[in-house]
């Protein structure tokens, strides 16, 4: 189930977002509003919910959450941006990394 968050999830959320995968949640971060989508299939589906709600495509950051190692890995197909400087599904950038993991640690983190 895909949770959009605007503040910290609850332990109810955290778990029906790892009906997908049991220690991992795919997230898409939207930078600029301080915001997550996180518990699809795949990164597109969270990506897609942000747009609908009028995120703009280059706020959003695709990563992983392990809940239970309280770790982000930031890869993710949708990071793959050449003209915004990103050539990798890693997210290059060391400030939008600390933006996306600073996100994600206020809405999903120490909670499981």
């Amino acid at each position: 189930m895909i949770h959009l968050l605007i503040e910290k999830a609850t332990p109810q959320q955290v778990q029906e977002m790892l009906k997908r995968y049991v220690d991992m949640i795919k997230i898409v971060v939207d930078i600029r509003r301080s915001m997550l989508a996180g518990g699809s299939e795949m990164h597109y589906e969270c990506e897609e919910l942000l747009l609908e709600q009028s995120s703009e495509q280059d706020d959003l950051w695709g990563a992983n959450w392990f809940p239970e190692k309280q770790s982000i890995v930031f890869e993710s197909l949708i990071n793959i941006r050449p003209r915004l400087g990103n050539r990798s599904m890693l997210i290059q950038s060391e400030e939008i990394r600390h933006k996306v993991e600073t996100i994600t640690r206020q809405l999903l983190g120490d909670i499981l």
